[in-house]
């Protein structure tokens, strides 16, 4: 990417200038090179992450005025910023296929939520559901597993991944998922309210648990009084809060 070219050749040249300016030899100029290096690289990367910060910040105005087609267009825009710094591209993907997706957009939303980052749990959470509604059962069990590992601490993964497993009668399968889930996060709550339901052969009620970030999903109906204009209150927050 164009910030750690820009910080390889300025090291280079700094490295140069001290081997052939002064006695020091390659020897010594290797360390000041490599520093240069590192600095310029981190405010590079920084300017860029600030710029895409602003990205967000005006897409969450759009859409908190509702001009979703405008929001999207500015996600977008954001695109010039990608070869510029790695990962870049990835975070812009994953806004734009949550927001499809939440918008039920669901062939749109795709090609985003499959090169969306790793660790947006949420982006990642939607592309094994939509999968799910693709009957790639396979591909919806591969992503969640890769979104659990990568996203530890994010319960409503695991549950969303149980809540599948046990629709399509897999219920011992579910139990194995939050199981694991509850292991790895002791002091949760809702994974223990969510296992224990499961293994009492109770349905899961994840709008309880919750809330606005389950019906995201649109996997069971929204209450009238979540509704919030264009998209779920909920889900707003969840697509553009800082990451």
């Amino acid at each position: 990417m164009y910030n750690l070219l820009i910080s390889l050749a300025a090291g280079l040249v700094v490295a140069f200038a001290i081997r052939s300016g002064t006695s020091f030899g390659w020897a010594g100029a290797v360390v000041p090179g490599a520093i240069a290096i590192a600095g310029l690289y981190l405010i590079l990367a920084r300017r860029t992450w600030k710029q895409l910060e602003g990205v967000f910040e005006e897409t969450q105005k759009e859409l908190q005025a509702q001009r979703f087609e405008r929001a999207l267009q500015v996600l977008q825009a954001g695109f010039r910023l990608a070869p510029w710094q790695f990962l870049v591209a990835s975070q812009l993907h994953a806004q734009i296929g949550v927001l499809r997706y939440v918008r039920k957009e669901w062939d749109e939303a795709l090609p985003h939520l499959q090169k969306s980052f790793s660790r947006h749990w949420l982006a990642r959470a939607m592309l094994g559901a939509l999968l799910w509604r693709r009957k790639d059962m396979e591909g919806m069990d591969r992503t969640f597993q890769e979104a659990e590992k990568n996203n530890k601490k994010e319960g409503l993964v695991w549950c969303a991944h149980a809540w599948l497993l046990d629709k399509e009668g897999r219920h011992d399968d579910a139990v194995k998922v939050l199981g694991k889930a509850a292991a790895q996060n002791p002091s949760d709550e809702k994974l223990k309210s969510a296992l224990q339901a499961l293994q009492n052969d109770k349905k899961l009620k994840l709008g309880k648990l919750y809330g606005e970030q389950w019906f995201q999903f649109h996997l069971e109906a929204v209450p009238p009084q979540m509704f919030g204009g264009g998209l779920p209150r909920g889900a707003r927050r969840a697509i553009y809060g800082k990451r």
